[in-house]
């Protein structure tokens, strides 16, 4: 991108300036410490110029926004012509419970749902399961059945706003209620927008909340998806997540690399399937994590969709330019909030959420500042929202596309982390890929060691945290927490057992039966779910049916 003659003047002068103006300056005022690292430990330069940026190439490796490889963005006009999806991640208790914080986060400037499912729901386990006691709606909404599902979507647009449902094991069964509950109401399929998580290859690398074995999990998921492109044309059959790989302890780098690793393992599932890439590649979703070092996040989105393109047009051959696109969501990290000071987590969610808005993503979820403490408040939601709408309309930082483009800082932190994401990848498939790499315990162990590192520095504070290890006070805490209706599990439980009575119980087991007959074949298992979901058949009962065939999985002992 640069010339030799003026790479080398810029490089003399460069060395004149650290003899004649930096020494000095270090005599009179010594830098704060010896090294600057970003939060991944990856070595920061006191100043980037051209010279970090010799090899750049800007046509091949930055472009223009909308165009090939999409470094600098997706849409040639950005934000300018439309604005993210703000998306604000909510589910607890009752369905009643979470369809009223639906309705509220709506009637405030929400523009998209997103559902949190609790444990036993994420676990393929009914409300009034045993392995569920004491789990019911903690951590997300309690959804067992269709009914449930059309109590929690009840009198909510679903054919006019997007939802996004982070549900990952029984992903294939919550999407046909979905389904389901909207045909009840009139609205075909192929209206519906929306997204579910489904992926389960991060769930045996971080999260842990998975059902069933890699392989069979793989058949859902390449059912889900060969559904989708066939069915529901404006929904993302998944969203392949680095997320909670970055929650669980990850790094920038390893976020950015498991989670592509994931997405080439799903692409060839579905091309072993014998589906066209271009049939399925341009519904394929991402989900990325937005962690508190500014410059390293905003390179880590432009670095995926670098990375993503290029590989899916010269790895993958699609042809469609919709087919290169890694479009994305983003939710600012929630390993990053604390308990003290909780009012300081309002401002690190703001510089996170402006991070994922300068990286381009497409929709965005903000923190509530109490989460570190509970399930967040009316008031904390409000204000995490409030959080993205001042971005949107306040700073000035949507009206030009891709703003920092160009910076040498940011064009050198996109280049070192794609090098450093090729270089694992090449790490995975000498272990013979992502399910190999797995059960070898090769992710796990890499999470471990970076989320130690990243704890014994906070502990040791070389690391600050503000309301941590630095600027403390002893003030108690000043925020409203939310409490949940200690009434709700009894309710939910109430509504299983009539539902159970006034069914069609014979109607049931035929469906369950003709699940389990499919599972034990080849065929795609979404009609016969959703055939077992009009029935009122239990999210248990159909996650049962197929335990009976897939069996369960069990981590092996990696240490």
């Amino acid at each position: 991108m640069f010339d030799a003659e003026w790479l080398e003047a810029i490089r003399q002068a460069a060395e004149a300036w650290e003899r004649e103006v930096l020494a000095p300056g270090l005599k009179r005022a010594p830098e704060r410490r010896d090294e600057f690292v970003t939060v991944s430990g990856m070595p920061v330069a006191r100043l980037y110029t051209p010279l970090d940026l010799a090899d750049h190439d800007y046509l091949r490796d930055l472009g223009f926004p909308g165009a090939f490889p999409f470094t600098r963005g997706l849409h040639p006009t950005m934000y300018r012509g439309q604005l993210w999806t703000m998306r604000m991640f909510a589910g607890y208790g009752t369905a009643e419970e979470s369809n009223a914080r639906y309705r509220f986060l709506l009637e405030h400037g929400e523009t998209g749902l997103s559902v949190a499912f609790d444990f036993p729901t994420l676990y393929g386990y009914d409300t009034d399961d045993p392995e569920a006691e004491g789990e019911f709606g903690k951590c997300g909404v309690a959804v067992s059945s269709l009914a449930d599902m059309e109590t929690l979507f009840d009198g909510i647009p679903v054919d006019r706003i997007t939802t996004s449902m982070t549900i990952n094991g029984p992903a294939a069964v919550i999407w046909a209620m979905y389904i389901v509950a909207a045909e009840r109401r009139g609205i075909p399929m192929h209206a519906l927008g929306g997204t579910i998580q489904n992926d389960i290859l991060k769930e045996y690398i971080a999260q842990k909340s998975w059902i069933f074995p890699p392989e069979p999990s793989l058949r859902l998921i390449v059912d889900t998806i060969e559904f989708g492109a066939q069915h529901l044309p404006r929904w993302n059959p998944i969203s392949i997540s680095g997320y909670h790989i970055r929650e669980a302890g990850a790094t920038a780098t390893q976020e950015l690399a498991y989670t592509l690793a994931d997405g080439f393992t799903y692409v060839e599932a579905c091309l072993r399937r014998g589906l066209d890439i271009d049939s399925f590649a341009r519904r394929l979703s991402f989900f990325f994590n937005a962690h508190s070092d500014f410059f390293e996040e905003i390179a880590k989105y432009r670095a995926a969709r670098r990375i993503w393109a290029r590989a899916m047009r010269e790895r993958y051959g699609a042809r469609n330019p919709r087919s290169w696109w890694l479009r994305f969501h983003t939710q600012t990290a929630g390993c990053t909030l604390t308990a003290q000071q909780p009012e300081n987590n309002v401002v690190r969610v703001a510089l996170q959420a402006l991070a994922a808005v300068l990286g381009g993503t497409q929709s965005l979820h903000t923190n509530s500042m109490d989460e570190a403490l509970a399930l967040p408040s009316e008031e904390a939601v409000r204000l995490a929202l409030r959080t993205q709408q001042i971005i949107a309309e306040e700073t000035g930082v949507t009206n030009s596309v891709d703003p920092l483009g160009g910076s040498y800082l940011v064009e050198a932190l996109t280049d070192r982390l794609e090098e450093e994401a090729e270089r694992i990848f090449r790490e995975i498939d000498a272990l013979g890929g992502v399910i190999p790499a797995i059960e070898r315990g090769y992710f796990q162990r890499a999470i471990a060691e970076s989320a130690y590192r990243y704890q014994r520095e906070i502990d040791t504070a070389r690391r600050r945290v503000v309301g941590v290890n630095c600027y403390q006070s002893a003030e108690p805490l000043r925020i409203p927490l939310l409490r949940i209706d200690p009434k709700g599990e009894e309710r939910q439980r109430e509504r299983l057992a009539r539902l159970r009575r006034e069914r069609d119980s014979a109607a049931v087991s035929r469906a369950l039966e003709a699940l389990r007959a499919a599972a034990q074949g080849s065929e795609n298992l979404m009609p016969y779910i959703l055939d077992a979901v009009r029935a009122y058949a239990t999210l248990g009962e159909i996650c049962r049916t197929l335990r009976g065939v897939f069996g369960e999985y069990r981590e092996p002992s990696l240490w």
